[in-house]
């Protein structure tokens, strides 16, 4: 298997897992797991990883993960029992490293949060995990504030459920910082209408090439498709 810290390409993937429950209502986290592995991604990017009561408990145990995939389980989470925060959760390649971890809570009606991950690599890149608000109003502030938070310097993948119905409007706030890509329609999964999930691109990273997983078990894990893109990483100039 390759050595994703030296690989110039990486695929990203995000899937909102919708806490693994299926369009025929079961929650098989084994499915889910199925749907993930099948992307063959180095970096997964989930939403609805936690269920939302209590101490908001993993919707997959940590250690069916361990068992069933070849990723490590990035340290977002702020105690024992979840995944990530507010529901946003990140999966790693094994050999492939982290930095810093940083959480940004998002103004809006509804409590969302997204998180920063920057990656060990030889390029400095950070992936954004987010799952954006209901309110079109909401959004744009959520997106603003992550703007404000963005990386003085590398590069920067911005992946999530923006819950942005538009192909044309909505996104403004990141625009100046990012090229926005919908890989197809992903929602909903009985009948894709919508590009709700999408990722963002900074300076200094190219895609390759992306699209949407629609096989019979995708269809049916959730009720997102899970989207992915192939993502070219440029070498910074020396100084």
């Amino acid at each position: 298997m390759h050595d994703p810290r030296t690989r110039r390409i990486l695929r990203v993937t995000s899937y909102n897992i919708r806490k693994t429950r299926g369009l025929d209502q079961r929650r098989a986290p084994y499915r889910t797991l199925d749907v993930i592995n099948r992307l063959e991604a180095d970096i997964v990017v989930l939403q609805e990883a936690d269920h939302r009561l209590g101490a908001r408990p993993a919707a997959i145990a940590h250690d069916l993960i361990a068992s069933e995939t070849d990723f490590n389980i990035a340290p977002i989470s702020r105690n024992e029992v979840s995944l990530g925060w507010h529901g946003n959760a990140i999966l790693l390649r094994k050999g492939l490293g982290h930095g810093t971890v940083r959480h940004l809570n998002l103004p809006g009606i509804e409590p969302r949060g997204a998180v920063r991950l920057d990656l060990d690599l030889p390029e400095p890149v950070s992936v954004i995990a987010v799952h954006l608000g209901l309110l079109r109003r909401s959004r744009l502030q959520q997106m603003a504030a992550i703007a404000a938070a963005l990386p003085d310097e590398g590069h920067t993948i911005i992946a999530g459920d923006f819950n942005e119905w538009s192909p044309k409007r909505g996104l403004e706030p990141l625009e100046p910082h990012f090229a926005m890509h919908a890989p197809g329609h992903s929602f909903h999964a009985a009948r894709p209408l919508a590009a709700l999930d999408r990722i963002g691109l900074s300076s200094g990273l190219t895609l390759r090439d992306a699209g949407v997983a629609q096989d019979a078990m995708a269809r049916r894990a959730s009720d997102h498709l899970p989207i992915w893109a192939d993502i070219a990483i440029e070498a910074t100039e020396p100084a």
